[in-house]
């Protein structure tokens, strides 16, 4: 094996990962990857969150390793800053005002915003904008499946291309062979 090869069997920026994991928080598994197909990403594009990210690097093909993300490098701490009271009178009918309910509401210019109901009295609902993750800790078992160079097309275009993707148009439907 020559340094080229060397330097390709080790996690570094610009090299597509594909990893199996699984993420547990408070004890519970709460995400995996799916059905033996790991998750693939560019390292160090920011594709995942950064405590992950960081505690990658120099890993290698076939290696494992239990990783533990502290909250503010993964889906942060908890903002106290980010509640809002609503009056009840705006929320629809539709909407069910209930504990827990994750909606997704817009700000005036439009944005998305994710919001969890945390409280309900007479006059308002107590919104929570963050993230669900928020001041947890991340507990991921990984295990490295694959890593590859990124091609200059994935790099431009800032993701992974899968060998099916070829088929597909542009808003990832798939063309109709005739």
């Amino acid at each position: 094996m020559n340094a080229t090869n060397d330097t390709l069997m080790n996690i570094r920026d610009d090299l597509v990962v594909s990893l199996d994991y699984t993420l547990k928080v408070d004890g519970a598994v709460i995400d995996r990857s799916e059905n033996g197909e790991p998750i693939q990403f560019i390292q160090g594009q920011g594709h995942v969150i950064p405590g992950l990210e960081r505690q990658l690097y120099g890993m290698t093909i076939g290696e494992s390793k239990l990783l533990v993300i502290p909250p503010a490098e993964g889906y942060g701490v908890v903002d106290d800053n980010a509640y809002a009271n609503i009056p009840r009178s705006q929320f629809p009918s539709d909407i069910p005002l209930e504990l827990g309910v994750a909606l997704q509401l817009r700000d005036q210019r439009g944005e998305v915003l994710n919001a969890t109901i945390e409280e309900i009295n007479q006059e308002a609902v107590r919104l929570n904008f963050n993230h669900p993750l928020a001041g947890k800790e991340l507990i991921f078992t990984v295990k490295v499946v694959d890593l590859r160079e990124a091609t200059q097309e994935e790099m431009d275009h800032g993701h992974v291309h899968h060998p099916d993707d070829e088929d597909e148009d542009w808003d990832g439907e798939e063309e109709e062979d005739e």
